[in-house]
């Protein structure tokens, strides 16, 4: 099977970009589309509030849009702050996505670490671990399309998605905690890190409730590629935009914090030898699809990159890397 190609989308546009905001959340559309057409696996989408470049806070507004522009492509929001949502409004938008996609969304429930995020919604985050919990228990009633008791009062929510047993709902974290909650609802596993010890808590919950079918997705380090002829003149254009995000995101970490997206990079030559961001010819890409578990993940318009600079790497890609793998699993 070919290397699964995804593409990701942040919609920030930090004071340095000269690209419109506008222009930005219109090139992600038609990249969404055009990354359908050329056979990528998956569109991927995220959600923070509160962020002065403007970071997507309304991913599933943008799902839906990713959708109606889109056939086959998977439609996935990792992660989504559930906490932050209402839980029956939850459920009534995912099942209205899950029949607007033909039952191609899903999402990875996450708690978030940003306090301001929670107080920016009337969340306590103090609590955020009960809020989800009484948030996952709500949306697997739901789904149902039963009527069932929420909060002292029998509900019956509509439309029932068409995905089953329910849309495909993965939930986030690296504690044993979320490893926990995650078997006690029959969902899947997917820490944002390796952890063999975290893994075995999975298991073994999930054996001690008897959980038919775990899933557990073991992540491999992740890493954003663009793709270039010339990676030090690439490096030279996109290099502060793709900085911005890693600086950003490390500015959000907290100590307990574990994830494979944590950069240590100040500036962008360290960025670049860091390898968490890698600029690639074609050539470095076809080689690497050899590997086992190759996967390529784009960030063609990340941190603000001009949507010009961004299409030149998606078209590099599927017109030069793409059918060269498939010629190398037509030769296996």
């Amino acid at each position: 099977m070919p290397a699964p190609a995804m593409i990701r989308f942040d919609f920030r546009v930090p004071a340095f970009a000269t690209t419109p905001r506008k222009a930005i959340y219109d090139a992600s559309l038609e990249m969404a589309r055009f990354a359908d057409e050329r056979g990528f696996q998956a569109v991927i989408l995220s959600e923070h509030h509160c962020v002065d470049d403007g970071y997507l806070p309304s991913p599933l507004v943008m799902a839906a849009a990713v959708a109606a522009r889109t056939q086959r492509i998977a439609i996935t929001v990792s992660a989504l702050l559930a906490p932050l949502h209402d839980p029956v409004r939850l459920a009534e938008d995912v099942a209205v996505l899950d029949i607007l996609s033909g039952g191609r969304f899903s999402f990875t429930a996450g708690l978030g670490y940003r306090p301001v995020e929670y107080h920016a919604t009337s969340r306590e985050f103090a609590r955020r671990g009960r809020i989800l919990d009484e948030l996952l228990e709500t949306l697997l009633a739901a789904w149902t399309g039963e009527p069932f008791t929420y909060r002292g009062e029998t509900i019956r929510v509509t439309p029932k998605p068409i995905s089953k047993p329910h849309p495909f709902v993965i939930v986030g974290g690296s504690t044993p905690a979320a490893a926990k909650r995650a078997a006690r609802f029959g969902l899947p596993f997917g820490p944002p890190i390796h952890d063999e010890a975290l893994n075995a808590v999975y298991r073994e919950e999930c054996a001690r409730l008897g959980v038919a079918r775990p899933v557990l997705i073991d992540p491999v380090e992740p890493w954003m590629l663009f793709v270039a002829k010339d990676p030090d003149a690439a490096w030279a254009a996109i290099g502060e935009h793709w900085l911005h995000d890693a600086r950003t995101y490390a500015s959000w970490q907290r100590p307990e914090q574990r994830s494979y997206q944590h950069s240590g990079a100040t500036t962008v030559g360290e960025l670049r030898a860091e390898g968490k961001y890698r600029v690639w010819t074609p050539e470095q890409c076809i080689a690497y699809a050899r590997e086992p578990g190759a996967a390529f993940r784009h960030f063609p318009l990340g941190g603000g990159i001009p949507p010009e600079l961004g299409w030149q790497s998606l078209e590099l890609f599927a017109n030069e890397v793409m059918p060269a793998i498939a010629a190398q699993e037509g030769r296996a």
